[in-house]
């Protein structure tokens, strides 16, 4: 199969730092949201400044800078999609950046997860082609293998509940048929989304650290598919209240470096 041909070889034809060069004094930790309101909700309240930008045929992605109790944090907007969201941390890397923490949202395999609920994947199911380009076929991907611990504590400080579990990364979201859930449910799924498990192969292979917590959207362990929360405006507070502990978590992990 064409998916096992990986090559670890590091130069391409065609390398990030041809299209971005390495810029001086770059936030050496980024945050990354999904979603545009979200994300536009911290960079103003941030008071963000843009230090960049990355370009392609579907528009200009700005990079920002944010102080936040004195360490400066890099903010950017995620892609939705495995392909794009590597593709432009592939530049952000190239501009500096040593470690990401990725804050996205999922569709739940398992229905008493509380809408709005916390998730940290341990593993990833690789059903997306991109990261078969930065490691070797596998079914499986660990993820998050640092700041777990440092995270859950800082959950339990804040009062919030969350679990732990396998995620299942996905191309196709129309795709995710009763028979495909159940399959990766038995795999130990108990989520579903589209970036995690090539993100992780990604900073892997770039030699960057890689953070990602999920907040639970719609759930997909019902005859009918149930949207709850799915949209960007509802429950909006309480998603920002969750994209602060993204930023809280690159706090301390910056200042910990330091």
């Amino acid at each position: 199969m064409i998916l096992t041909e990986f090559d670890e070889n590091k130069i391409a034809v065609i390398n990030p730092d041809d299209i971005q060069r390495k810029k001086n004094d770059f936030p050496e930790t980024v945050v990354s949201i999904f979603h545009h309101i979200l994300f536009n909700k911290i960079v103003t309240f941030l008071n963000a400044k843009k230090i960049g930008e990355s370009n392609d045929v579907d528009g200009t992605w700005p990079v920002y800078e944010a102080e936040y109790k004195g360490v400066r944090i890099g903010l950017v907007k995620a892609r939705l999609g495995a392909a794009a969201c590597v593709g432009i941390f592939e530049e952000i890397i190239a501009m500096g950046a040593k470690r990401i923490i990725l804050l996205g949202n999922c569709g739940v395999l398992d229905k008493s997860i509380e809408d709005c609920g916390i998730i940290i994947p341990t593993k990833a199911i690789r059903d997306e082609g991109t990261s078969y380009h930065y490691a070797p076929a596998s079914d499986y991907i660990q993820v998050n293998k640092d700041y777990g611990e440092l995270f859950e504590k800082m959950l339990d400080e804040y009062g919030y509940n969350h679990i732990k579990g396998v995620t299942w990364t996905t191309d196709a979201f129309f795709r995710e048929t009763p028979e495909k859930i159940k399959r990766r449910k038995d795999m130990g799924a108990v989520c579903v989304e589209m970036e995690c498990s090539a993100m992780q192969a990604l900073c892997d292979f770039r030699d960057v650290e890689f953070f990602q917590f999920l907040y639970a959207g719609d759930n997909l362990d019902h005859p009918q598919w149930d949207p709850r929360s799915l949209n960007g405006y509802a429950k909006l507070s309480e998603k920002e209240k969750i994209a602060m502990l993204a930023v809280e978590l690159a706090y301390r992990i910056t200042a910990g470096q330091s």
